[in-house]
């Protein structure tokens, strides 16, 4: 029964997000703060991660390649395969629910405990589409961070294998173009767009909901990060199901 609560009130937060919208003028500002915090403020760690990540996969393929009869070139094919349909969108969401995610709980949750949600409501403010809203919007340009990982995910998996001597840059990028699908591309930006939004809403209806002092801000945020992992991966089960079968 509280799992029901907790799921009724997450998608009354939705509904209430969008009704009785904030002045333009105001919400203008929040969206390009949030742009700055969540997305730009974002684009080191990802590419960071996604070329070092991007040389494992392809070293591993490389290694575990002992037959002289398999070609080389499947060492960039792997590589592609594996950053394009799993590793930018999926992992790389359940990273960014970790720096995200505790970010917007934190916030909001801080707000919640020092009052200012309340006093934005005492003002006649929509609180939750002044506070959610923005971070919905900032969002929508998730799916240009996950770009950046497939760009250098591949790009650090040509340089791990050709500077590692495991295959020529020819090879490696035959491998790349053998057997492309451009669905490929579609399904993972619609996996991306599906989990900006819950990047944008799980952890704030745990910050906003939340109750007690600054101890339970790490707390909410602790918890905000479990649930978005969770969903995030039963939601890829799903829509790879439907999308890929």
């Amino acid at each position: 029964m509280l799992y029901l609560h907790s799921l009724g009130a997450y998608f009354l937060m939705i509904f209430e997000m969008f009704r009785k919208p904030t002045k333009w003028k105001v919400m203008k500002q929040l969206v390009l703060k949030d742009i700055d915090d969540l997305i730009i403020g974002s684009i080191g760690i990802v590419a960071f991660i996604s070329f070092f990540v991007g040389g494992v996969i392809s070293i591993q393929t490389a290694l575990n390649i002992d037959s002289p009869l398999i070609p080389k070139y499947l060492v960039g094919f792997a590589t592609r395969q594996s950053i394009l349909l799993e590793f930018a969108p999926t992992f790389m969401s359940i990273i960014m629910a970790g720096k995200v995610g505790s970010f917007i709980t934190s916030s909001i949750g801080t707000m919640r405990v020092t009052e200012q949600i309340d006093a934005l409501e005492v003002m006649g403010i929509n609180s939750l589409n002044y506070l959610v809203f923005p971070k919905f919007i900032a969002l929508l340009l998730y799916p240009f961070v996950i770009s950046i990982a497939m760009f250098l995910g591949i790009l650090g998996g040509m340089a791990a294998c050709v500077f590692g001597g495991f295959s020529s840059l020819e090879v490696y990028v035959t491998g790349i173009q053998t057997d492309f699908e451009t669905f490929h591309v579609i399904y993972a930006f619609i996996k991306t767009l599906t989990f900006a939004f819950l990047l944008a809403t799980i952890p704030s209806y745990h910050g906003y909901y939340m109750k007690g002092g600054a101890l339970e801000v790490g707390k909410a945020s602790t918890t905000s990060f479990v649930w978005t992992s969770v969903t995030i991966i039963i939601l890829n089960f799903f829509l790879t199901q439907m999308l890929l079968s």
